[in-house]
């Protein structure tokens, strides 16, 4: 009887090991190496901050029309307008006049939350989405959750070391790789039990805002 049990658990352990690991090649597979040339347009652009370069490249697609507006989400509090145009001063009239901030997200769920009321009060039906090619899986995840009938199209911003040496030979890239996924498995258990809250008429926050 014991043998059996152990025989048993054996198999649930190799399964579930096969899954997982199954899984993670799917992961590492849709992490992409090279940016993609993007040939389409959408009707709005969303920017996640917290990697280097995501805000630039979302406002030069906004400046090559691939977009009518911008929404960069999780900005920091302190953060304003003024800032992010002078950190781009070949597209300052394009951040006064179609730039949107989002103040209130502090996580990816939080975006994908701010990014649902952004696209719900402009009446969009398409969005490019901008951030890290480690957090685009993600990241679409969660927007694919809030927004079932958006076109969602994927822009990601390749790192240097992603692009030029394979991830798996440098340890802080290997590692980061391992956390990411970790946490899209998490956010795909939360979201296949949790149901899309309905939105509140105010964000709390700032989404919007020229600040």
């Amino acid at each position: 009887m014991m043998r059996k049990l152990m025989r048993a658990m054996l198999l649930v352990v190799l399964a579930a090991l096969l899954v997982g690991g199954g899984g993670f090649v799917w992961f590492v597979l849709h992490v992409p190496d090279t940016e993609v040339t993007l040939d389409r347009n959408a009707d709005g652009i969303v920017v996640l901050t917290g990697g280097a370069s995501r805000i630039s490249d979302a406002i030069e697609l906004l400046a090559a029309g691939h977009g009518k507006r911008l929404l960069i989400s999780g900005v920091h509090r302190a953060t304003s307008s003024a800032e992010i145009a002078r950190s781009n001063p070949r597209h300052q009239h394009l951040v006064s006049c179609c730039v949107d901030l989002d103040h209130s997200a502090v996580n990816t769920t939080g975006n994908a939350v701010e990014t649902r009321r952004w696209v719900r009060d402009r009446g969009f039906s398409s969005l490019i989405v901008v951030t890290s090619a480690y957090h685009m899986p993600r990241t679409m995840a969660e927007l694919a959750k809030q927004l079932p009938d958006v076109a969602l199209v994927p822009f990601p911003v390749v790192t240097e070391k992603l692009r030029n040496t394979p991830w798996w030979t440098s340890g802080p890239t290997a590692r980061l790789i391992i956390s990411e996924y970790a946490k899209f498995v998490v956010a795909q258990l939360r979201m296949s039990i949790e149901p899309v809250p309905a939105l509140s008429d105010s964000s709390g926050g700032s989404v919007g805002a020229k600040s």
